[in-house]
């Protein structure tokens, strides 16, 4: 018994540390995630969040006023909070919420990466502007953020040395459909299916 209880003891100045690690981390990558469902106007989910973001906090807490004579948990707490932030961020960057505005300008001829973009299922809206070294086109598409690594390839692609800025939007009054909207998920079993 004495041998379990030792065992115990020993394990547990071990365990506690990674468990305000581990919960530091759950509660603020859940911080960080609220914050951006605020700014997108997102109530249900940031006040889902803002709940559990805080009940996990107070598990942690309570843990380090337990055991305020081990500095490990202090260390495994600062750990735990800036591992959240990083998990958090890049949480939000894998699942992109939102929309985004991205605006164009380029001195070639921008037929092309119209067209492309067009054919694509983007919003083209397109513009002739002057800048400091002449005529210039602008272009302005609205698109979900998860698209914009294939925006931007595109804009490489027909047009590399194209000046291009990339804004968030927090309401939209007509989100843009999708470009991948035309495959149903009944489709995906025979292959894609384009109209």
């Amino acid at each position: 018994m004495d041998g379990i209880i030792g065992g115990a003891g020993f394990i547990t100045p071990m365990v506690i540390p990674l468990l305000i690690f581990l919960a530091r981390i759950a509660d603020v990558t859940i911080g960080t995630l609220r914050i951006i469902f605020v700014t997108r106007g997102l109530r249900f989910l940031s006040a889902a969040s803002g709940f559990f973001e805080v009940f996990i906090w107070l598990l942690a807490i309570r843990q380090i006023m337990v055991n305020l004579d081990h500095w490990v948990n202090f260390f495994a707490y600062a750990a735990g909070f800036a591992a959240g932030n990083y998990v958090g961020l890049s949480i939000e960057r894998y699942i992109a919420i939102g929309h985004i505005i991205i605006r164009v300008i380029t001195h070639r001829d921008a037929t092309d990466l119209e067209e492309h973009l067009r054919d694509r299922g983007f919003p083209v809206t397109s513009v002739d502007a002057e800048g400091e070294a002449g005529q210039v086109k602008l272009l302005f598409t609205v698109a979900r953020r998860s698209t914009l690594p294939e925006i931007i390839a595109t804009i490489k692609r027909f047009n590399p040395l194209a000046f291009y800025t990339v804004e968030d939007l927090r309401y939209v009054s007509q989100p843009p459909a999708h470009p991948m909207a035309r495959r149903h998920l009944f489709s995906l079993r025979g292959g894609r299916k384009d109209k």
